[in-house]
């Protein structure tokens, strides 16, 4: 199913939710299409177990053969794992952090990408597509080391990746969320874990308060519309431990069990160590 969440006479911006089988052995994931002036780009186009379903769900909307961009907000498995698909079935280029312009290479055979990736430098910078821009802004150590986020000034959407990420199914995720007092209690989990500290995302709100934003859409979950859905957004984030924030050397210690691999449990250790 898609989703549109911008259109005007030029400019398209539609979400697919569902494409993935929600038999629990995947997290529920996000794929976005964005055309402007007849250019198109996918942002963060995931891993095998979406590549059918999305390449044939765009072709009704774009012909996948003629993308521009793979952007990717990062190098994880279910942002870019297709990628090998993707660089055989059209001529696009993928735009990643310059930090993970070497190790995308892995996940297509050799050759594949020579000459078709752009990295991105760690201050980000704007995508020109069609007659407008996509702007890549910094969002490093949300949770990956290299990482962005990608607003679109025409729809006034921005992209957030694995910030904003909420655990539900690919129905719910289809409609966005307008006030965060029900929402965070799907987040907090998450985010205390994914996101490395409050430095961070301090840093990151300052930043993006700058822009006028419509919709926060990330890779899973819901997006978060309006002006006061994001706003209690920023201010819950900006207030968040998250990351180191939490560890201590309780954290960091000599196993205490053994991993059944037969029964996929942990059992205690009954012998010392050493």
């Amino acid at each position: 199913m898609s989703i549109e969440l911008f259109r005007n006479d030029n400019h398209a911006v539609l979400m697919f939710t569902d494409l993935v089988e929600e038999d629990g052995q995947a997290v529920q994931s996000n794929q976005f299409l964005i055309v402007d002036h007849g250019v198109g780009a996918i942002i963060d186009p995931g891993g095998n177990l979406a590549y059918n379903e999305l390449f044939v769900t765009i072709s009704r909307f774009f012909p996948p053969q003629s993308l521009s961009y793979l952007i990717a907000s990062h190098a994880d498995p279910d942002i870019i794992a297709a990628l090998d698909r993707w660089m055989t079935s059209t001529r696009a280029k993928l735009v990643i952090s310059r930090i993970w312009e070497r190790f995308a290479p892995h996940f297509t055979k050799a050759g594949k990408t020579e000459g078709r990736v752009i990295g991105v430098p760690d201050a980000g910078g704007c995508l020109q597509l069609g007659e407008n821009e996509l702007w890549l802004l910094p969002a490093h150590f949300m949770h990956s080391e290299g990482n962005f986020h990608f607003w679109d000034p025409v729809s006034r959407i921005l992209f957030t990746g694995d910030l904003g990420v909420s655990l539900m199914s690919g129905a719910e995720a289809a409609r966005p969320v307008t006030d965060l007092s029900g929402h965070i209690a799907r987040m907090e989990g998450f985010h205390r874990r994914y996101m490395v500290s409050n430095k961070i995302l301090r840093l990151w709100v300052r930043m993006a308060r700058q822009l006028p934003i419509r919709m926060i859409v990330p890779q899973h979950g819901a997006p978060i519309e309006g002006k006061h859905a994001i706003h209690d957004f920023f201010e819950w984030i900006e207030n968040l431990m998250c990351g180191v924030d939490l560890f201590d050397d309780r954290a960091y210690q000599l196993p205490t069990g053994v991993v059944d691999g037969q029964q996929n449990r942990v059992k205690p250790l009954l012998r010392a160590v050493g």
